[in-house]
């Protein structure tokens, strides 16, 4: 056997090719384009990338966005202070605070610091109790991702086992929460599985449905796959090799029914995501 690789780019696409034209027809009835503001701390060569590449997006779907960038040096007063402005500018829908920060600066607090309503990455507080109790404002970027992957590409998620690998606030745990929801894109059974999981091989071949999201190198491999599982590879890991995911692709892709690949798999998905929360962020604020 050897698995059909799952497309994300292509599946990203779209999405985008749909959202381009609510987002004109949104422009069109309300006068409003959708902003979204990233704020961008440091120069992390992976941050970089992403906002570049969200930048793009956003010109392609008729988006706005800003960006706001920061030194490595500024401290936690002058960082809320920037989000407080975001905060009341009627220009702005959505905020993204791209981390990692830079030691010393408390995310928690920024998240907690970001107005709900314009919290298109799903970390405050308020909307984070909204997904856990099945009433989201916004959907979690990368999980949404996750999910629309597998929708998309026809795999059933209900009555499914789904083992996710890595208990993160960012994948594992609101991807769990989405999961076991009932209704469409949820009711699958799921085990949330971590560095401190007994026997964690035999826990990940239990899967149907395989989530590896802890940002380790090749971690799962082909001895830790159920045959015909369908496994979604979250991990973006800078090796001398390149780009690698948390899956031995190579080797998984014999043992499993479907894969995502690294790069081209969720990463392209979770920016889409993003777009499609701005859209709803400028919605609920006219």
């Amino acid at each position: 056997m050897t698995a059909t690789i799952l497309d994300g780019k292509a599946l990203a696409h779209q999405i985008q090719a749909e959202l381009t034209e609510v987002v004109a027809d949104f422009i069109e009835n309300n006068g409003v384009v959708p902003c979204l503001a990233a704020v961008l701390v440091g120069e992390d060569p992976a941050s970089e990338v992403y906002v570049r590449n969200k930048r793009r997006a956003c010109e392609r779907l008729g988006i706005e966005s800003q960006l706001h960038r920061l030194p490595a040096t500024t401290t936690q007063d002058e960082l809320l202070a920037l989000v407080k402005r975001l905060n009341k500018s009627i220009d702005v829908h959505g905020i993204l605070v791209q981390l990692p920060l830079p030691e010393g600066l408390d995310a928690a607090r920024v998240q907690s610091a970001v107005l709900p309503l314009k919290d298109v990455d799903c970390l405050n507080p308020e909307n984070v109790g909204l997904l856990v109790q099945g009433r989201p404002r916004f959907l979690p970027c990368t999980p949404h991702g996750v999910v629309q992957i597998l929708q998309r590409s026809g795999v059933p998620i209900a009555g499914q086992h789904v083992v996710i690998i890595g208990r993160s606030d960012i994948v594992g745990k609101p991807l769990a929460n989405m999961l076991v929801q009932k209704g469409a894109g949820g009711d699958a059974t799921v085990t949330l599985s971590h560095s401190r999981s007994r026997d964690l091989p035999a826990i990940a071949r239990t899967a149907d449905i395989l989530v590896a999201a802890v940002g380790r190198p090749k971690l799962v491999t082909a001895d830790m796959v159920k045959p015909g599982a369908v496994v979604i590879d979250v991990g973006i890991n800078r090796t001398a090799e390149g780009l690698v995911g948390d899956v031995d692709f190579a080797a998984v892709r014999e043992v499993a029914s479907m894969i995502t690949p690294v790069p081209g798999g969720v990463g392209p998905l979770t920016i889409t995501m993003l777009l499609h929360n701005t859209l709803a962020a400028a919605r609920g604020l006219q």
